[in-house]
């Protein structure tokens, strides 16, 4: 049995009714789809990004009668190729939700060929740009619905370990350096994992405030405004700027082992890592950078983080926590070591120490 086609109005709907459909259909080109995209969408482009930058210079510098005909023939080859392979095994009853950039041809075109073999298919009105808004008016409310505990504490300290072992014990958590593929620091990059875009990470950030519990608080690390390349939005960071702070604190040989532990890839690119240091050309004097450049030569790992830690990474951790997090001078102290096993139960202490249950 297959369904009448709907007038033309009827095949558009909004973001409130994104559950109603079995699939997300992303037809945007995969670099587009790759910056951003609505969480769980499936890219079925209808342009790849090759054409559609041929289709936007025809239409500019030449005609665009010619360029909607060629992205036209381009359109219905691609779709052609979704119903036979991406598409092959959906059932008649299959409902897609269908977007491009702007709510315009692409999708359209996907959504009347789907309607017309017998899919429910609907286009999302406004497209991607509808989700960007609703991003970006999410962001600047979501964040103040909540109650943050911020893990305060410097370099080699272990919150990112202290965080994971708070959500393994049933607590709230929030990881933004996760979200953002950055330990935050100069050193921070992760190995083979770039960072997203701006806009990906604030779809992937709305979508992690969606899934917390305003009753329950939200442990999270303290951070500044950019994580790597990220930044973060004014209204978080207004949030945890006024929560209240847990002083993690580790001793230094627990310091320096960790930062051994997560930081040993550093040491497998000697050159790369010897010129990353050379950045901090200004903040210490060039003499200093070949004494920790030499260490680098010298397989002195140990060495070189304990003194990055004492003369670069605590120097500005003292000069940035307290003017940011103005409850850090009066907060509890939570002794943690990073380098032992027993995170999780480390982790349940902290909770009984602020009198927290660990599970909700």
């Amino acid at each position: 049995m297959t369904h009448p086609s709907p007038p033309p109005g009827a095949l558009r709907c909004g973001l409130d009714a994104l559950s109603r459909f079995d699939d997300i259909i992303d037809v945007r080109t995969p670099a587009e789809f790759a910056d951003d995209h609505i969480p769980g969408a499936l890219n079925a482009p209808v342009l790849s990004n090759e054409e559609r930058v041929v289709i936007g210079t025809l239409y500019a510098q030449e005609s665009p009668f010619k360029a909607t005909r060629l992205g036209a023939a381009l359109v219905a080859r691609h779709i052609a190729e979704h119903l036979d392979t991406l598409f092959a095994d959906r059932p008649q009853s299959w409902r897609p939700l269908i977007y491009c950039w702007r709510g315009g041809k692409r999708s359209g075109a996907m959504t009347t060929w789907f309607n017309l073999i017998g899919w429910r298919a609907r286009q999302l009105d406004g497209g991607y740009k509808t989700w960007r808004r609703h991003v970006i008016d999410q962001l600047a409310l979501r964040p103040a619905q909540l109650r943050y505990i911020v893990l305060a504490g410097p370099t080699g300290s272990g919150k990112t370990r202290l965080l994971q072992a708070l959500a393994r014990a049933g607590a709230q958590t929030l990881d933004l350096e996760g979200l953002a593929r950055h330990r935050g620091s100069l050193l921070g990059a992760l190995p083979g994992q770039p960072q997203p875009s701006q806009r990906g990470f604030e779809s992937a950030l709305l979508r992690a405030l969606d899934a917390l519990d305003p009753a329950r608080p939200v442990f999270v690390e303290a951070e500044s405004r950019r994580i790597g390349q990220i930044s973060l939005p004014d209204s978080l960071l207004h949030g945890m700027h006024g929560g209240q702070c847990v002083r993690v604190q580790a001793e230094l040989p627990q310091r320096i082992g960790f930062l051994l532990q997560d930081y040993a890839h550093l040491f497998q690119a000697p050159a790369v890592f010897k010129q990353t240091l050379a950045r901090l050309v200004g903040l210490h004097s060039r003499q200093t950078i070949r004494d920790w450049q030499t260490l680098i030569d010298q397989g002195r790992h140990a060495e070189l983080f304990a003194a990055l830690v004492q003369d670069h990474y605590d120097p500005a951790y003292r000069r940035s926590s307290q003017g940011h997090y103005a409850g850090l001078a009066q907060a509890p102290v939570f002794a943690f070591d990073p380098t032992a096993s027993d995170g999780p139960a480390q982790a349940a202490r902290l909770l009984t120490q602020l009198r927290l249950r660990s599970t909700p």
